[in-house]
């Protein structure tokens, strides 16, 4: 199901991982050494209801926008959910299109098409699918990051 790309040893490119919380952030602790610090908040009240409130940490590249870097965004797990989200970058919209499209024929579950979220951010397009264990994937275009 991932985007495959040549630059990358054939291997899909992890843009951002969702981890469920509890109500400390032990995650922020033990990436500051590395150089990731918290980055912003997203308030599901300014989006879809299928969107809850995040908490979002980062690398310096990530942060700073001069590449794609790694992100977590953290968030209060619901009755029932798996602790898997994975976001995968793709270099054009047509990528992401392909990627859904794959994973859809593959068995995935529709959970939703690919389209601009722009309640993220404009620019920001995606698809997400989830597997029958309901593992979640996301491929995304993010416009103002760098193609690779």
């Amino acid at each position: 199901m991932p985007v495959r790309t040549p630059q990358h040893g054939g291997r899909p490119r992890h843009d951002r991982s969702r981890l469920h919380l509890s109500q400390q952030h032990p995650e922020v602790a033990a990436l500051e050494p590395l150089g990731w610090r918290e980055f912003g908040k997203y308030d599901a009240a300014s989006g879809p209801d299928t969107v809850p409130d995040l908490y979002g940490i980062g690398d310096h590249t990530y942060i700073s926008g001069t590449g794609v870097g790694s992100s977590i965004w953290l968030r209060q797990r619901k009755r029932g959910e798996t602790s898997l989200y994975l976001g995968i970058v793709c270099d054009t919209n047509d990528a992401v299109d392909a990627a859904y499209a794959a994973a859809i024929s593959a068995g995935g579950i529709d959970e939703g098409k690919p389209a601009d979220r722009t309640y993220f951010a404009p620019g920001y397009y995606a698809a997400n699918v989830a597997d029958f264990d309901g593992n979640r994937l996301e491929f995304v275009r993010k416009a103002w990051q760098p193609s690779r």
